[in-house]
């Protein structure tokens, strides 16, 4: 039985810290309202980010946790006179925390130079978390928030998790088997993320990963309304403009509508590096009427988009370096409003992404089968509404918000349950 969300779940469980990387951050808006079922269940959240993230487009709800965050200084007295506590009261694990970190980062200099600028950053992290009595760390992402987790637990003993999601354990995993082992457990986003881990670090990691997915809100996300028939078939596509998310074969899998004159409309939201191009691909074929980029938009109008469209289409790939999808949640809420999508069978995608079920599936890469899709949704507007309905079934069973952050905190209570933790060194200060 499913636990369910209010606001005495979190009863007995003492403070949480976040550890992300960048805060607030639209692309990463599911951390943000995963914090925020945490907080609704009565559980205290502090956010820790390395980075402080200007957004020209802050989603709803991230205004207050925005402004008691905690942002990470590399360069600052605070900074450095938590490098001389630890230094002067644990000379042992400081040290040793630097010499992980560089040795483990050695064949990455992207990742090292990061580093040195992360561990100072953990150290400030683990004596404000001490002034505020955190009593669990979790971080998003295997990378560096989790080596700075990792950080935090060897310098005040506080148990730490982390969730991993995709590139962070796809491309370079600097570290993570060390990571995992000191973890009190890990988090992974879909089943194939969770068997990737266990064949890499075998049955000791195995043990301790739990597959808990990213969730999307349905009271946000509900079904859509009937469509008025007059309008154009709208296909929407919300995903960052980079390689991975292959935007370039939906342009021309659009050619080929176009080219049987069929009425239609794409709506590309989100921003990033492949704009240019893009821009100059769908100029080149012609599609600058029917292919709008609509750069970011928050969650209320991605809701409202999603509601008018006839299909949600992700066409993501495997680049060259490894990296891909783990589970997008904008397929997520795509399903919640009861908006067919057509997506590539790849990583964990399958798992909510069901061939013929709930969507359809295509191989990365192939525009023919991509059109192909797209006819079909267009010329069977019930199989549409079919997919839809079971997609939304689908989400409210496995990928619903509140029900995956109250798994979350079943694993926090466990953790806290099972784990002895140090008490502050003497001479915490109430506030740093």
């Amino acid at each position: 039985m499913e636990p369910e969300i209010g606001p005495d779940l979190a009863a007995g469980l003492s403070k949480v810290a976040y550890i992300v990387s960048r805060f607030p951050t639209i692309a990463e808006t599911f951390i943000l309202y995963e914090i925020l079922a945490l907080e609704q269940t009565g559980l205290a959240v502090e956010v820790f980010s390395l980075l402080r993230q200007q957004e020209k487009v802050v989603h709803p709800g991230a205004e207050a946790l925005v402004k008691r965050a905690h942002y990470g200084r590399f360069i600052s007295s605070a900074t450095l006179t938590a490098q001389l506590y630890w230094l002067s009261r644990k000379p042992l694990a400081y040290i040793s925390c630097w010499w992980r970190a560089v040795l483990g980062s050695l064949f990455s200099p992207k990742f090292l130079i990061r580093s040195l600028a992360v561990v100072p950053q953990a150290a400030l992290f683990a004596r404000q978390m001490q002034a505020l009595g955190v009593r669990h760390v979790h971080a998003h992402w295997a990378t560096h928030p989790t080596l700075a987790a990792y950080v935090v637990h060897r310098l005040t003993g506080l148990p730490y998790s982390f969730t991993a999601h995709a590139d962070d354990i796809y491309v370079e995993r600097p570290m993570l088997a060390e990571k995992i082992r000191r973890a009190s457990f890990v988090v992974t986003i879909s089943e194939y993320n969770r068997q990737f881990l266990a064949e890499l670090y075998g049955a000791s990691a195995e043990k301790k990963i739990v597959v808990i997915h990213c969730g999307v809100d349905s009271s946000v996300f509900q079904a859509r309304p009937a469509k008025q028939q007059a309008t154009p078939f709208t296909i929407i596509c919300v995903a960052r403009l980079e390689e991975k998310k292959g935007h370039t074969f939906l342009i021309q899998a659009c050619a080929k509508l176009n080219a049987r004159g069929i009425p239609f409309q794409c709506l590309l939201i989100g921003e990033g590096g492949n704009r240019p191009r893009l821009e100059q691909q769908i100029a080149r074929l012609g599609l600058a009427r029917q292919v709008s980029l609509l750069g970011q938009q928050p969650r209320d109008r991605v809701s409202a988009l999603m509601s008018q469209a006839d299909v949600m289409v992700l066409p993501s790939v495997t680049t060259a370096s490894g990296r891909k999808e783990g589970i997008p949640v904008a397929l997520m809420e795509a399903l919640a409003s009861e908006l067919p999508a057509i997506a590539t069978s790849i990583s964990g995608i399958p798992e909510l992404v069901e061939n013929n079920r709930t969507g359809i599936l295509v191989p990365e890469r192939d525009v023919e089968a991509l059109a192909e899709a797209l006819f079909r949704l267009y010329y069977e507007p019930k199989l549409g509404e079919q997919l839809g309905a079971e997609g939304r079934r689908k989400v409210l069973r496995e990928f619903d918000l509140n029900n995956n952050a109250a798994k979350l905190l079943a694993q926090f209570k466990h953790s806290q349950a099972s784990q002895s933790i140090a008490p502050p060194l003497p001479g915490s200060p109430a506030k740093i």
